[in-house]
């Protein structure tokens, strides 16, 4: 069974059609590099007025994702390590980056953050994503 990776905007993430979802864009500035700011609402919380780490880990696992979809490499996460090191609060804008580590063959190494408005890291993530052929 070959693995299709097919983009239908219904991403809880940055489809631009789910209006369910978070609906991000990303800036794809450098190569290896992308960026986006998000402010999360209480629809996000877990506990009151903090962000659920579930979510926090989904955005900082798209951020690695969709770079390696932007740089050609259409992928998908195989591993995953994520580190939540403060709570993110409701209401509270964080900068999300993702950086392309290294490719070996077809798995793509990448690392992410998110970062609150002084640039202090509120938490931070690992993945391997195997890359699918196009």
């Amino acid at each position: 069974m070959t693995l299709r990776l097919e983009d239908d905007k219904m991403c809880y993430v940055c489809g631009s059609k789910n209006e369910k979802g978070l609906r991000l864009s990303f800036e794809h500035s450098k190569e290896g590099h992308l960026r986006t700011t998000v402010v999360f609402d209480k629809s996000h919380q877990g506990f009151k007025d903090m962000v659920h780490g579930g979510v926090v880990a989904m955005v900082l696992d798209e951020m690695m994702v969709n770079l390696a979809w932007k740089e050609g490499m259409p992928a998908v996460t195989a591993e995953l390590k994520v580190r939540l090191k403060k709570p993110i609060r409701v209401g509270e804008k964080v900068c999300f980056e993702g950086t392309i580590e290294k490719r070996l063959r077809k798995i793509v190494y990448a690392s992410s953050t998110a970062k609150n408005l002084d640039g202090e890291i509120l938490a931070s993530a690992w993945a391997a994503c195997l890359c699918v052929d196009k």
